[in-house]
């Protein structure tokens, strides 16, 4: 059996930048164990894979470890190959997925994603997740994943976490972010437990950290970086109960996998 495989680089305009994403398209589902063993080989932070539906398509995504509810990149990286390879002729793309639908559209040279608003209470951390990370705060957050507010860009940029203690953290992951000098907030991610010590660009963290820094800085429109090495550009909008993200994609690789 052979599964047609494109490695997209999300949230940015330039390959070797942003996020790196596989995506498989499907004419059925492969049983989950399968799946998980081609995003293990794949060895990136996610593979998508998805399967027609009708008019929408179903959607599905796999850490080298685990398969996750959300991921903003791979879906950005699924529509992009819609879009550019696989002669998706309408501007938008409606995907079934375990958060839900999530709809993709064209707009300019940029795609958006209309995301669930994920907005995180104010929580006491545990004392690992300091030990972790180096550092405190009196600001943290939590739903799924810990959310911690620092003051400045460099302290974000400076972190450099313990990730076997960060993976003992019970969270999905760690958001860091703090205001930025050039845009209006920047983050990182960590997320050890699920096989990935510091993501690149997450474009579901942003569905967390718009409504905190629309909040924070009285504005609805935000232009946001991940400080990675790879470094991802992402405009923000907060509407509520959505959240919108855009960014761009471009394609590195096309390619065949034999199963």
């Amino acid at each position: 059996m052979k599964v047609p495989i494109f490695q997209v680089d999300a949230f940015t305009d330039r390959i070797f930048g942003g996020n790196p994403a596989a995506v498989c398209p499907l004419k059925e589902w492969l049983d989950e164990k399968t799946m998980q063993r081609l995003a293990q080989e794949n060895n990136l932070s996610e593979t998508a894979f998805f399967v027609k539906n009708g008019d929408e398509y179903d959607l599905r995504w796999f850490t080298p470890e685990v398969e996750v509810d959300l991921c903003g990149h791979a879906t950005l990286a699924t529509a992009h190959v819609l879009f550019e390879h696989l002669d998706y002729a309408e501007d938008e793309i409606r995907f079934q997925t375990k958060s839900g639908l999530l709809i993709v559209k064209r707009e300019g040279d940029r795609l958006m994603m209309d995301f669930p608003t994920d907005d995180m209470p104010q929580v006491d951390p545990p004392a690992v997740l300091f030990q972790a990370l180096g550092i405190r705060s009196d600001h943290v957050f939590f739903t799924d994943d810990y959310m911690v507010v620092l003051d400045s860009e460099e302290e974000v940029q400076n972190l450099e976490p313990d990730f076997r203690l960060l993976s003992e953290v019970n969270a999905r992951g760690v958001i860091v972010t703090a205001p930025g000098k050039e845009v209006d907030f920047v983050s990182r991610f960590f997320a050890p437990g699920a096989g990935i010590d510091e993501d690149p660009v997450t474009g579901s963290a942003h569905t967390k950290l718009t409504p905190y820094w629309s909040r924070k800085l009285g504005k609805d429109i935000l232009e946001a970086r991940q400080i990675s090495k790879r470094v991802g550009e992402l405009s923000c909008r907060n509407k509520g109960e959505r959240t919108e993200i855009l960014g761009s994609a471009v394609t590195y690789m096309i390619g065949e996998i034999n199963i």
